[in-house]
């Protein structure tokens, strides 16, 4: 359930636990096991899982955090399905489109000032048209702006999480400073295929979410 908070509806509850679960610590429940890193989440319960849980949420729909350079990152291919992704910039890792999921450490080539196109809400240097890093980014700058998180999430197919459908993709573990580049990384205009072409964009802090994909979007019914 979305609740209602001063007026502003709530982040939907498999959100809020994407953006406050800890991944890639090892598994409480299966020290002594091999490859127990937590690297996904049950978006029923809300949690962060390793592989040897994933038993126990058979019927769940799940989905898989991977790892870049110690960051978090989602497969955008995966996020999508979930959430309205345009306006945050993505990059190409091994052929895979992906999100960051929080935003990264600061370098001095990042600071504000190092171009005229920055991230609306850590201030990062960003490649057009894009004005948001990572998926907690967007999120805080919708709460920033009093906007309804729920209103960019979406109604999906729970097969398509099936934990079955998750293979390894492996990211490589190239320097972080490649990352301070996305030109060489980033493929297309768009992150989801929206604005393709256009690097227009209101220079404001409010962010226009309404051109979404066709129909409107419904609220997640995980939430």
């Amino acid at each position: 359930m979305v609740k209602e908070s001063s007026g502003v509806m709530a982040k939907p509850a498999w959100l809020e636990g994407l953006l406050s679960e800890t991944f890639f610590d090892a598994c409480e429940l299966h020290q002594t096991t091999r490859k127990n890193e937590k690297n996904i989440l049950c978006l029923i319960c809300c949690q962060s899982l390793c592989p040897h849980c994933l038993p126990h949420h058979h019927s769940h729909p799940v989905l898989q955090v991977r790892r870049y350079v110690y960051q978090d990152v989602i497969r955008l291919e995966d996020l999508e399905k979930l959430i309205d992704c345009s306006h945050i910039q993505p990059y190409t890792i091994n052929k895979a489109k992906v999100i960051f999921l929080k935003p990264r450490a600061q370098s001095k080539s990042s600071y504000k000032g190092s171009g005229n196109n920055t991230c609306f809400t850590c201030e990062r240097f960003l490649q057009e048209p894009f004005h948001l890093c990572s998926l907690s980014c967007k999120v805080q700058n919708m709460v920033n702006q009093g906007d309804d998180v729920s209103s960019i999430t979406y109604g999906f197919d729970e097969s398509e999480f099936h934990f079955s459908q998750f293979q390894g993709l492996e990211m490589d573990h190239s320097s972080p400073s490649n990352l301070e580049n996305p030109s060489h990384e980033f493929e297309g205009s768009s992150c989801n295929g929206h604005d393709r072409g256009s690097s227009e964009y209101p220079q404001q802090m409010m962010l226009s979410f309404h051109n979404r994909r066709k129909g409107a979007p419904q609220r997640s019914p995980l939430a």
